[in-house]
């Protein structure tokens, strides 16, 4: 058919060689005018003197050169290009070119190492990549009228050429797509981002041209986004493929997209799903973290009118007086039973869910702005995460917490937590929780959010490289003993039973029943390295557009800290930006190391962490606080904001303010 799919797969970094050799050889020294004129040629074969070669003599410079270009091209013998250049019979070079570039398995066969090997290994391609390589790198030093035909490079001018070599590979079969995948895995990153950054930009370029003109109408062209997106994902799936990644998944956001109705596009995928119908949100890895939270969050604006709405109309049908408190989800906790009351009324009110939400302590006066709410969410989680409550233990090593045995059982409480994570991420609240980035994975197994409210999630499979992520130590422990070449029984002497403390108390788990007689062999030793994660049914409102990476950052925020952009964008009461003690205090916070910046951050805001939207989201407050400056700063984390007394010194504002931000254990509520 003219369709090999090593030469769709190596086609990137040798297209346009058809091309490139008729341009190269008009250049240097007219071999063949034309690849269009192969038939007039092959009928001159006997004659090959007939063939533009006219004043050989005089172009010597230009075969040299010519000569250096085709030895990088196909792997003719050398001895046949002496021989030519000697006797000035070029028959046999001349045949070897247009029989390699007259069809397409014939150019394939050219790059093959082997070219009568199959390539029917995820492993091995059967090409030879370092001659691929330098063809690609001959490609880059060729002139200008050589690479416009090219699609590997910039010049939208090879677009159109390009767009069809898209197509063509997103339309191969599912097996071919897993090959690939596997092929372009093994691609250095030097060749690997490249390849992204390009059809990036040429999904970029059809969206918004520069000139339209250099394009076809878009109602001719309506395949092209499409074909790159899918050529995208498996470069994407490769990327996946490897251990570390070749590249950062950010590298694959397009930032292009922020500019696009983004809820149109989610909106088309919630109606047709991944069916004909082309959506970006099919291909959610192209789409940012910052456009991921705007979809989100008019989503969720969207749902809680809806549903409010929905709410109101059926008041109104039943003939009943209508109440502002039915278009909220209100929660109506007491401070000292805070746990348990939150837990009742989430779980009564589990169709209200998808309401805004509404918070009030009861017997407090106080209207909910958004500070009780944050408030509630603050206490809350400090009381859930806390060791004494028993529900996670804190692993300094890691920096993380974890699941503890002590309340395993307690199913109703995990599922607070996961109820509590979407409720974050639904109300645009940031939680100071440190999870490690194996527990979103879980969390977001299976990939599509489950319409059964009881159905399990977070079945996936683990290994010792998530354990590490919370327990190094053991991790390592546990790949020393899998990889121990002696005998397992004898010198490690260890069965199937672990042992924990808890609260003191040094309690013995079997990790299989009758596991404590049971010994570790050479030969059972995988099955003590398996280890089960949670099973709980976390709630979430969590999507399936995000990375586990991604769910960390919406729900925890960023640990990347940019104090100049808090800078910029804080708000001032009481104070000018310029007043002397504004002055004194951004010298000495820009001064403090990163972990007393942190402490700052978590001083006034309740979390060391940044949301998706960067400092700026944080509206942060610097307000006045008429009181002794021999008082230390008071901040309100529901409000972001700091009560900063007017110190007359920098070197007293510093005392002050590390004082402050270090000893801001607990909570000093009025």
């Amino acid at each position: 058919k003219g369709k090999s799919i090593l030469y769709i797969c190596f086609i990137y970094h040798a297209s346009g060689l058809d091309r490139g050799f008729k341009g190269q050889i008009s250049a240097f020294s007219s071999v063949i005018s034309t690849v269009n004129q192969k038939k007039e040629a092959t009928e001159n074969r006997s004659s090959p003197t007939h063939l533009a070669f006219p004043n050989i003599k005089n172009v010597k410079k230009k075969q040299r050169i010519a000569m250096t270009f085709f030895g990088l091209f196909v792997q003719i013998p050398l001895e046949d290009v002496e021989k030519a250049k000697s006797s000035g019979d070029w028959k046999t070079v001349y045949d070897f070119y247009l029989t390699t570039f007259d069809s397409f398995p014939e150019l394939s066969a050219a790059f093959k190492k082997d070219a009568s090997a199959s390539f029917n290994t995820i492993e091995d391609s059967g090409i030879n990549a370092k001659f691929v390589n330098a063809v690609y790198d001959a490609l880059l030093n060729t002139p200008q009228d050589i690479q416009k035909t090219n699609p590997q490079f910039n010049n939208t001018s090879t677009y159109v050429i390009y767009a069809h070599l898209l197509r063509q590979t997103a339309s191969l079969v599912e097996a071919d797509h897993h090959f690939l995948a596997h092929w372009f895995k093994k691609l250095s990153q030097k060749r690997f981002k490249p390849l992204v950054e390009r059809l990036l930009q040429f999904i970029s370029l059809r969206l918004f041209p520069a000139k339209p003109e250099e394009f076809p109408p878009i109602s001719k062209c309506s395949w092209w986004i499409p074909s790159a997106s899918k050529v995208l994902a498996l470069l994407n799936t490769a990327n996946n493929l490897v251990h570390p990644p070749l590249i950062p998944y950010t590298d694959f956001y397009n930032s292009t997209l922020d500019h696009i109705d983004l809820m149109e596009e989610y909106h088309t995928w919630q109606s047709f799903g991944n069916s004909h119908r082309f959506s970006f949100c099919q291909y959610p890895f192209v789409i940012s973290i910052a456009a991921k939270k705007i979809i989100i969050q008019r989503d969720s604006e969207q749902q809680m009118i809806s549903i409010a709405r929905q709410s109101l109309v059926d008041k109104v049908s039943r003939r009943q007086r209508p109440d502002m408190n039915m278009l909220f989800l209100n929660m109506k906790v007491r401070r000292t039973h805070l746990v348990s009351d939150s837990l009742d009324e989430l779980t009564r009110k589990r169709a209200d869910l998808k309401k805004k939400l509404k918070v009030t302590f009861v017997g407090e006066a106080g209207l909910d702005m958004g500070g009780l709410t944050k408030e509630w969410f603050l206490l809350l989680i400090r009381q859930i995460f806390h060791p004494d409550y028993g529900m996670f233990t804190y692993h300094k090593d890691s920096y993380c917490h974890w699941f503890s045995s002590f309340k395993c059982d307690n199913y109703s409480e995990f599922r607070l937590v996961g109820i509590l994570m979407g409720l974050a991420v639904y109300n645009s609240i940031t939680l100071d929780i440190r999870f490690p980035p194996c527990c979103y994975k879980k969390l977001l197994s299976p990939p599509i959010v489950p319409s059964d409210q009881n159905t399990p999630v977070g079945i996936c499979s683990v290994t010792t490289d998530d354990l590490c992520q919370i327990m190094p130590e053991l991790a390592h422990g546990l790949s020393e003993l899998l990889s121990y070449e002696g005998n397992v029984e004898e010198d490690f002497y260890s069965t199937f039973q672990v042992f924990q403390e808890e609260f003191g108390i040094i309690k013995s788990y079997n990790l299989k029943p009758g596991g404590d007689k049971i010994p570790v062999t050479n030969q059972n030793r995988k099955g003590n390295c398996s280890f089960t994660f949670f099973d709980h049914h976390f709630s979430s409102f969590l999507m399936q557009l995000l990375r586990p990476e991604e769910v960390e950052i919406l729900v925890c925020g960023s640990p990347e800290l940019d104090m100049h952009a808090l800078q910029r964008s804080t708000q001032y009461d009481g104070y000018a930006k310029t007043d002397l003690t504004i002055r004194y205090f951004w010298d000495v916070v820009l001064g403090f190391p990163l972990d007393l910046q942190k402490k700052l951050l978590h001083f006034t805001t309740g979390s060391d962490r940044v949301p998706v939207g960067g400092m700026a989201d944080l509206n942060f407050k610097i307000s006045k606080n008429e009181t002794s400056t021999n008082w230390l700063p008071v901040a309100h984390t529901c409000f972001n904001q700091l009560c900063l007394p007017p110190y007359k010194s920098k070197k007293d504002l510093k005392q002050k303010l590390i004082i402050g931000i270090s000893n801001s254990e607990g909570f000093g509520l009025e």
